[in-house]
Order: C-alpha cells, then structure tokens, then sequence
C-alpha cells in the first residue's frame, strides 16, 4: 500500500470525451479523493450513487474528486470509454472519470482494487487510504461512505483522519497481460 504521508503522485489522463484532465487541475482544492473505479465491479456498482452523493456533498466543501479507470479495456468492454461516459451520467457524477489506457497511474499509486480510494490534505500527502465503508455486495449494509465520510470530515476540521483505516475490498484491477505491478 502506499504509506501515508506519501505525496501524490502526478497524472495527466483524458476523460472519455478525449478531455485532458491533471492533478494541477485541482491545486485550489482543499482536499482530493482519487478513486480507481470501473463499471462492472459489483462492488464500485453497489456504492456508485453513494459516491455521487459523496461528491456533491463535499464539493461544496473544497473536495476535488477524481475516478480513475485503469482496467483493460480489451479484455473488459464494459470498461470501455464510451460506457464510462454512460455510466458517469447514469450514476450522477460531478466528477472528472478519466481513463488509465496505459495502466501507469494506477501502477504509481499503488492500486489494487475497484473501488480503491486515496484521500490527500491540502498539501497533496496522503492521508487516508481506506474503504468506503462496510457495504458489500450481498450483506445489506447501505453505502454511505460512513468511513470515507469520517477521514473527510476529520481532514477539513484541520484534524488527523482516524488511524484505524481499513483497507479498500473489491475486484482486482484488470491488468493488461505482462502488464501485472509488482506489488502484488
């Protein structure tokens, strides 16, 4: 996992309309979530209008959010950009989904999952690096970001996030063949 107090590490990926989007985007922010997310995962799919909802709460705030795709997309058409356009509009999302093709900054954050999420403070080192909350596919636990809700709210207050951080649980990220990080 990539230690807290890690400072974050630079992108600069397009959304799927070919937009570049990149980290100095967001340098007014007084926060910034990335998650690396997908549209097939049963568990991205089962938080997805938590997350809006999360979004739209704390843009508000000073929140920058960015999704990130970093699946391989020849081997998981669902994950394609044109149906990450799709799903972005379905699900609600006011933030920048931005499509990983090469895999490389998914790699430099060390992901592994979707969804997988990394909370930076305002001088972009990592704070939180944790699960959305207890929600999982099939357990009947409604997904409101109650943990990532609590590093949020900690951080703005000018506050550590808790310590206790679980890790973030769902399917792997689709890798490209020979492509596989060697952090696993």
């Amino acid at each position: 996992m990539l230690p807290l107090g890690t400072q974050v590490p630079d992108f600069r990926l397009p959304d799927p309309s070919g937009r570049l989007v990149k980290l100095a985007d967001f340098q007014a922010a007084l926060a910034l979530l990335v998650i690396f997310m997908c549209n097939h995962c049963p568990y991205v799919t089962l938080i997805r209008h938590g997350l809006a909802k999360l979004a739209r709460d704390y843009h508000p705030r000073g929140v920058a959010v960015v999704g990130i795709n970093s699946n391989d997309v020849a081997n998981y058409p669902a994950d394609s950009p044109a149906r990450m356009a799709a799903e972005a509009a379905s699900a609600g999302y006011i933030f920048p989904y931005l499509h990983d093709e090469t895999q490389s900054v998914a790699k430099s954050y060390r992901a592994a999952c979707t969804p997988d999420f990394f909370l930076f403070d305002r001088d972009r080192r990592l704070a939180y690096r944790g699960q959305f909350d207890d929600s999982r596919p099939g357990n009947g636990i409604p997904a409101t970001g109650k943990d990532l809700r609590t590093a949020l709210d900690a951080l703005l207050a000018g506050n550590p996030c808790p310590p206790d951080q679980k890790p973030s649980i769902g399917c792997n990220i689709k890798w490209k063949p020979g492509n596989e990080p060697d952090y696993f």
